[in-house]
C-alpha cells in the first residue's frame, strides 16, 4: 500500500489537479490511498474536496483533527480510500506529520498541493516496491501555472545501493537530494518534519536518505513542479524572510549533530558537511542589505570554509574564495 500525503493550505484553484494525477496512474497493480491534509484553509478548498466525496463518510476525531473516509475510483475502475483531515493552521510540516499518522500505507510519497505527479509513477516504481526498497528516488519537471515545461532537473539513476553509498553518488550533482517529493520512502525510515520552521525538507530528507539500508534512483522525472514567484529573496515579509534564514541555519546547526550521532565513515561525513555548507551558500547571491550582512556574520560564527574539502581544483578555488571573504 502506498500513502500520498497531500497538505493543502489555500489550494483551491490547484487541488483537484493534484488529485487528479494520483487517480489516474496507468499500469500498475499497487493499491494506494490519498490522504488529504486541509491545514487551516480559510478558501474554497473545503468545497472543492466536498465535490470530489461527495457525501462525506465516517466522520471521527483524531487528536485534533476532524476525519473523513470514503472509497472512491481511479481512472481505472480500482477502489482508493480517500482520507480527508481537517485541522486547525499549523504549517506545512504538522499538516504533514499528521498525514503521515493517519496513513495506513507501507510507503508514504509526499505531493504539495499546487504540484502533481506523472501519471507513471507507480508503473516505474512497482518493481523496487515489491523488492521492498527503503527509498526509492526521482527528480521534477518544472512547469508554469499554465503547466507548460520551463525546465527539467536530470537524473542520476542507479540500481540498488545503501542509502550511504546513494547520498555519495549524488551529493555533488543532485541539487534535490533534500526534497521530501522526490521519494517513495518506505514507513521504517520516514521522518517527522520540524513544526513551525521553515526548510523542513532540509532538516530532514538528508537524515532519510543517509539512514536507508536500500536506495535505488530513477532516471526518470516523474514530478510536476510548479514554479512560483515565492523564494528568500522575492518574498516581501521582511519577518518571514528572516525566519527563513534563521531556521535554515538552525537546520544546519541540527543536521551537524545528527550526522555526528551516526558515526559515519570519514569520507561521507566529509560529502555530508560539503552538501550543508553548499546548501546554505546557494542562498548568499539572493539577498541583500541587512539581510545579506545577518546571513554572511552567521556563515563566519560557523567558519564553514573548513566544510569544503580539497578534491579538486574546483573545491581548491571554492575554499580560498570563501576563506577571502572570511567565511
Amino acid at each position: 500500500m502506498i500513502s500520498f500525503v497531500i497538505p493543502a493550505y489555500n489550494a483551491s484553484k490547484t487541488i483537484s489537479r493534484a488529485l487528479n494525477s494520483i487517480l489516474e496512474q496507468k499500469e500498475t497493480n499497487l493499491d494506494y490511498e490519498i490522504v488529504l491534509v486541509n491545514d487551516g484553509s480559510n478558501d474554497d478548498t473545503e468545497n472543492v474536496v466536498n465535490q470530489w466525496l461527495q457525501e462525506k463518510q465516517e466522520n471521527e476525531k483524531s487528536k485534533d483533527c476532524v476525519v473523513f473516509r470514503k472509497m472512491i475510483l481511479n481512472s481505472e475502475g480500482r477502489e482508493v480510500q480517500f482520507v480527508y483531515l481537517k485541522k486547525a493552521n499549523g504549517g506545512l510540516a504538522d499538516a504533514r506529520n499528521v498525514g503521515i499518522d493517519n496513513s495506513t500505507g507501507d510507503y508514504i510519497i509526499f505531493v504539495d498541493s499546487d504540484d502533481y505527479i506523472s501519471n507513471y509513477l507507480l508503473h516505474d516504481i512497482e518493481k523496487y516496491i515489491n523488492e521492498g526498497i527503503e527509498l526509492i528516488k526521482w527528480n521534477p519537471i518544472y512547469v508554469n501555472e499554465k503547466g507548460e515545461q520551463v525546465g527539467i532537473e536530470p537524473c542520476y539513476p542507479f540500481e540498488k545501493r545503501t542509502g550511504i553509498e546513494g547520498f555519495n553518488a549524488l551529493y555533488g550533482k543532485d541539487k534535490l537530494i533534500s526534497s521530501a517529493w522526490n521519494y517513495a520512502v518506505s514507513r521504517n525510515i520516514v521522518m517527522k518534519f520540524p513544526k513551525r520552521k521553515y526548510h523542513e525538507d532540509f532538516a530532514t530528507m538528508p537524515l532519510v536518505v543517509l539512514q536507508a539500508k536500500s536506495m535505488v534512483s530513477l532516471g526518470k522525472n516523474e514530478y510536476y513542479y510548479v514554479l512560483s514567484n515565492e523564494s528568500i529573496m522575492r518574498t516581501s515579509d521582511a519577518k518571514k524572510k528572516r525566519k527563513k534564514l534563521e531556521d535554515i541555519l538552525s537546520n544546519f546547526d541540527e543536521l551537524v549533530k545528527r550526522a555526528q550521532q551516526l558515526k559515519l565513515d570519514k569520507y561521507t561525513f566529509e560529502n555530508f558537511m560539503i552538501f550543508l555548507t553548499n546548501s546554505l551558500l546557494v542562498i548568499l547571491p539572493e539577498l541583500e542589505g541587512e539581510d545579506k550582512h545577518f546571513f554572511k556574520e552567521q556563515l563566519k560564527k560557523r567558519h564553514i570554509s573548513k566544510n569544503i574539502k580539497i578534491r579538486n581544483i574546483k573545491q581548491f578555488i571554492k575554499k580560498v574564495m570563501l576563506q577571502a571573504k572570511g567565511l
